[in-house]
């Protein structure tokens, strides 16, 4: 039998962010406070991965609809500064002041799967209202979105809060990582599940997630904010103050803009990716939803190497810049898989999409972390999320908009007989992505302070360099 101390030892070597573990917060609690991450992820690869998909090619819902209905419930992305901020400062007579936002996005995410079949299932019936069925799918999908951002934004500043300062790089990870496997596994079960299409199985595969994430989350959230004393009033003209502060940081405005940028950038293809692999390429949709276990597994193979790159001292806007760089035959092997015909360049391309996104996505995430004061947790995450999901929203939207006013105007005639193809439109979103990445690597020149020689090792790891294998 082993002895306590071996048994520690093999943990810390074998298992995965073992050792981002701590006193305050041990490795079981860690885990379990992650999995709110891994529902966000499976609500991910439910919106964007899969009933995009469903929506343009199944339904025949128009793909500018479907990109505002996905990018409707970022609309509170902007918020979520001020969300963190509250968190930071909600006078609780509990003495809790993370719980109770993570409670409600919660509820908020429940009751928008909740209603979304319905709202679906009326967009198949052929005398009933188009908009009535619309109408109910946006307002399914805005109150989703709405408890994603809430929920996301006091669930990292509380395991910030929970974390002692040393660990907290490893829990970020942990994080990350957690809502990358929720992708990846929500995108594989939902491809297996709708291999074989029909609306009724849409149905209870929507309903089964309501219940998924709620109980993920419910197991989450149970015991994880200690009591503390009861807080009063907030300070008047907090919030303004704290954000004067942040944007006091030297270099702040122009990271924020780069994110937005770069975000936008990787984000534009998401409403389109599946759509094209259906409608050019003639994927069932089960091939197509497993494209976001392909990207999501790019972006988590991203994040493993990111930690080997950042203990041999490569400078954390260098590392974004590879990811930008990457992204431009990502993109391209997407756009040369139409004419070719190629399923497997296609998802090549998808893959290194992800891969890509991943490094710029670590690489201005260890900036960030550089950033923020310890008293701003709250206020610094949200606004990374808030630009990042604004950014991603606006991106989404614009994608679906391109691609449906470009592919009209080819099939019309208007751009000549030889873009008269269905994959026009998409390629043009492709090609106008590859363009932003050219300003993205442009903005991200002037934050680079100091050359990868020079540059401080991180006295810890991200946590993925001691994955095994």
């Amino acid at each position: 039998m082993l002895s306590p101390a071996w048994a520690m030892r093999i943990t810390r070597r074998f298992v995965p962010f073992a050792d981002a573990a701590s006193t305050e917060l041990p490795l079981g609690r860690l885990l379990r406070l992650s999995l709110f991450q891994l529902s966000i992820g499976i609500t991910v690869a439910l919106l964007v991965g899969t009933l995009n998909r469903v929506m343009i090619v199944e339904l025949g819902v128009p793909a500018w609809w479907v990109a505002l209905s996905v990018a409707l419930p970022l609309v509170f992305a902007p918020l979520r500064a001020l969300i963190g901020y509250r968190s930071d400062t909600h006078p609780s007579a509990l003495g809790l002041k993370r719980m109770p936002y993570m409670w409600i996005g919660t509820l908020l995410m429940f009751g928008g799967l909740a209603i979304m079949p319905f709202a679906l299932l009326l967009l198949t019936v052929p005398d009933a209202s188009v908009w009535a069925g619309r109408i109910g799918a946006a307002l399914a999908f805005l109150l989703v979105g709405a408890g994603m951002q809430v929920t996301q934004t006091a669930g990292m500043a509380l395991a910030s809060d929970l974390a002692p300062d040393a660990k907290r790089p490893r829990v970020v990870a942990l994080l990350y990582s957690m809502l990358l496997l929720g992708m990846i596994a929500g995108s594989a079960m939902l491809g297996f599940v709708l291999t074989d299409f029909s609306p009724t199985r849409l149905v209870q595969v929507v309903q089964g997630a309501a219940v998924v994430v709620a109980v993920l989350n419910l197991i989450s959230l149970w015991k994880q904010e200690p009591r503390q004393a009861r807080r009063g009033a907030r300070e008047a003209h907090g919030f303004s103050r704290s954000w004067e502060r942040l944007m006091a940081i030297p270099r702040m405005r122009r990271f924020l803009w780069t994110v937005g940028l770069g975000t936008v950038a990787f984000s534009m293809q998401d409403i389109v990716l599946e759509p094209f692999g259906g409608q050019v390429l003639g994927l069932n949709v089960g091939l197509t939803s497993a494209l976001t276990a392909m990207s999501a597994g790019g972006a988590l193979l991203a994040f493993v190497l990111s930690a080997r790159f950042m203990a041999r001292g490569l400078d954390t806007i260098r590392l974004a810049a590879a990811g930008a760089l990457l992204g431009l035959p990502a993109f391209a092997c997407v756009i040369f898989s139409a004419p070719l015909q190629s399923a497997l360049l296609f998802q090549c391309g998808a893959a290194l999409i992800g891969f890509s996104g991943g490094l710029f996505s670590v690489g201005m995430l260890l900036t960030a972390m550089e950033l923020p004061e310890r008293e701003l947790t709250g206020l610094v995450l949200g606004a990374w999320g808030a630009v990042q999901a604004t950014a991603a929203g606006v991106s989404m939207a614009l994608g679906g908009v391109l691609r449906d006013v470009v592919s009209s105007l080819a099939t019309a005639g208007w751009l000549g007989s030889s873009l008269n193809s269905p994959a026009t439109g998409y390629s043009f979103v492709f090609h106008l992505e590859i363009y932003l990445l050219f300003v993205v690597l442009i903005a991200l020149g002037p934050l680079v302070r100091r050359s990868p020689s020079s540059a401080p090792r991180p006295a810890h790891p991200i946590g993925l360099a001691e994955l095994p294998g």
